[in-house]
């Protein structure tokens, strides 16, 4: 008897597998619709969020605070804060490289176009382009060890594009996320990209959220700590179905302390992916998707209020469709569509072509058909990409002070632990580009000859890091061989790291006696 339970078990099961892995049949002109959706989305959610882009750090926005909508906002938001659509801009250098170059372009192509492109940059972004600029090539540019950005949200928010030219296969999603993704991220900063593409993938075969989120959480490795973390908030929405405040607070209390960003350790600002990811699914799951609900509580969630609800803007979008996104939020678009984003010469138009002629290349690339208006795609399961973990055995325990010495040349300081951050960068009051040089050495030994431009697109995020140290007191010397009247460089505080985490205050009183019962 339990022989035959098994076998109709797996013949069940089986049969599961086969229709998920079965064709999809979707017709050209609704496969335009979504990928228009999905490109428009993004702009209405990163337009709609702007204003209150980090302006709520480690709290989220009341509801008694109105969020700004108007006809005309689009295009004026687009000429006059380029730099904020970087959510686009990024994604469009490398739909430019897919278009030059073809579908199976060379990962230096994709590499190159980002780091000699004009705009400007910040996290881990940043900190691969200085790397390729110096040498060290994709993807050594986004590994942890030479990205202290490593798990931030940079390529969480320039993935779209894998998502939207894979429909209906997230692994396909996942091959492209793997080879650009890594230029500037790592681990949980990775699989945010990874994640957000398989959504976009699923958002065009189902519009039930409660299927696509989970579905497309298998491409992520359960041991990860963003599988982890998105678990739960699926796990507390099912607890809390109509309290998103609520999954907030857990989410805060459990996942929110930045262990890697500098500028998020010891600090309620908070670019971690995970953790924003977390807050692109409340949106989504307590949007239920409404869109205006949607869009205003990932950008009420706080931190990254941009990127967050332009992430659930596209998913929505890619999912309903283009002509189903509410009016009101399609007001001022027709005029916006046709102005190439800045540093790019390319427009929502011509993204809306061009996608469209990937996202048929990409389906018959990987067995799928076109005959007509009718459209074939093979369907595939989600598979978990491979496990990778940023700064393991790495715990933030102190920041210190430091000081120039040396007439405003020299840095000089001792910590204990395993790893430190130098934070600061150099600049200028006007353009140029002056270059400064300087020299690293850690307990006497020279470790590194890093350059420091004063350009803002081409700076160090940090001037200097070092982890995978033995776990002793070290010596650090940080000294500027080429010090400038016209330029500066300024220094900020070192993040110190130990093996293992800090103890509570309570510990610390109980070892020195200061708690009752300590003895």
């Amino acid at each position: 008897m339990k022989s035959i339970l098994l076998a109709i078990s797996f013949l069940i099961f089986s049969e599961y597998i086969a229709a998920q892995q079965g064709d999809f049949q979707i017709s050209k002109a609704k496969l335009e619709d979504k990928i228009k959706g999905g490109w428009a989305g993004q702009t209405i959610g990163v337009t709609f969020g702007g204003p209150y882009e980090f302006r709520f750090q480690g709290t989220f926005i009341g509801d008694y605070q109105p969020l700004l909508w108007y006809d005309g906002y689009l295009k004026k938001s687009m000429l006059e804060d380029p730099g904020l659509y970087d959510d686009l801009y990024m994604d469009l250098t490398f739909v430019d490289v897919f278009e030059k170059y073809g579908l199976n372009a060379p990962l230096d192509s994709f590499a190159n176009a980002y780091a000699h492109a004009g705009y400007m940059l910040w996290h881990a972004n940043q900190v691969g382009r200085y790397n390729l600029l110096h040498g060290i090539k994709a993807p050594m540019s986004g590994y942890w060890v030479n990205n202290p950005h490593a798990d931030c949200i940079d390529y969480q928010i320039e993935s779209d594009f894998a998502g939207l030219m894979s429909p209906a296969m997230p692994n396909t999603a996942s091959a492209i996320s793997d080879k650009i993704g890594h230029i500037m991220n790592y681990g949980d900063g990775w699989y945010g990209g990874v994640f957000v593409g398989a959504l976009y993938t699923l958002a065009f075969v189902s519009d039930d959220l409660n299927y696509i989120i989970p579905e497309a959480l298998k491409t992520i490795p359960t041991q990860s700590e963003f599988y982890q973390c998105i678990h739960d908030v699926i796990d507390w929405h099912q607890k809390y179905p109509d309290d998103w405040k609520q999954t907030w607070l857990e989410l805060q209390k459990k996942w929110a302390n930045d262990i890697g960003c500098p500028d998020g350790v010891f600090h309620p600002f908070n670019i971690d992916a995970k953790v924003n990811a977390a807050y692109v699914v409340m949106g989504l799951l307590y949007g239920k998707k409404d869109f205006t609900r949607s869009l205003e509580i990932a950008t009420r969630c706080g931190q990254d209020a941009d990127c967050n609800p332009s992430t659930v803007g596209g998913i929505l979008g890619a999912m309903l469709g283009y002509e189903a996104i509410p009016a009101y939020w399609k007001m001022g678009l027709k005029d916006a569509e046709v102005i190439d984003f800045k540093y790019t010469t390319m427009s929502l138009q011509d993204v809306y072509r061009i996608g469209l002629k990937h996202a048929i290349q990409n389906i018959e690339n990987h067995g799928g058909a076109v005959k007509g208006d009718q459209i074939t795609i093979r369907r595939e399961v989600p598979r978990a990409v491979k496990f990778e973990k940023s700064f393991a055995g790495h715990y933030p325990v102190a920041k210190i002070p430091v000081r120039w010495s040396d007439g405003g040349n020299e840095i000089n300081f001792e910590f204990d632990g395993i790893g430190f951050v130098l934070k600061g960068d150099a600049s200028s009051r006007k353009e140029s580009d002056y270059i400064f040089n300087a020299t690293l050495y850690i307990d006497g030994e020279l470790v590194e000859s890093p350059q420091l431009p004063v350009s803002f697109t081409t700076r160090r995020h940090e001037l200097c890091w070092k982890y995978q140290l033995p776990n002793k007191k070290h010596t650090v010397r940080f000294k500027i061989l080429n010090p400038s009247k016209d330029h500066a460089v300024q220094v900020d505080e070192a993040i110190i790291y130990s093996d293992h985490p800090v103890d509570g205050l309570e510990a610390n009183m109980k070892k020195a006696g200061a708690v009752q019962g300590a003895k």
